[in-house]
């Protein structure tokens, strides 16, 4: 016996997403992405990692937040395109920024520290020479 194809049933209609269907999957591919398992969250769903990149650039560009249940988005144009490439550094630029505060605040810490055991070890080695 020989098991059916995948379209035994024969062809099956071209699934579809409202905005806010995007915008969910969105933020929970997202947050499936932080704790590892983004592919895992993909396979389940049956939905592609070019879906997702597609409806970013659309979620960064304000189009999927304007558009109504059941209007059609289209392409971007050149200006949402930049809109949405420029939010996007700036989201980066945002989180390189805020690694880097904590990473001088550590190293400011680590100076202080050091500064504190080297003075400590001056007034003991000071201490026993009398």
């Amino acid at each position: 016996m020989s098991s059916p194809g995948p379209r035994s049933g024969g062809p099956t209609s071209r699934r579809s997403f409202t905005s806010k269907q995007k915008l969910d999957h969105l933020a929970a591919y997202e947050a499936a992405v932080q704790e590892g398992h983004g592919g895992g969250y993909l396979r389940s769903r049956g939905l592609y990692s070019s879906l997702i990149s597609e409806w970013r650039r659309f979620r960064d560009a304000g189009v999927l937040a304007a558009k109504k249940p059941g209007e059609r988005v289209g392409r971007l144009t050149a200006e949402q395109a930049e809109i949405a490439q420029l939010r996007r550094q700036l989201e980066k630029s945002e989180r390189r920024l805020a690694t880097t505060e904590v990473a001088l605040s550590i190293m400011g810490k680590t100076h202080e520290l050091l500064e504190g055991l080297t003075k400590s070890s001056q007034d003991d080695a000071e201490s026993t020479k009398h």
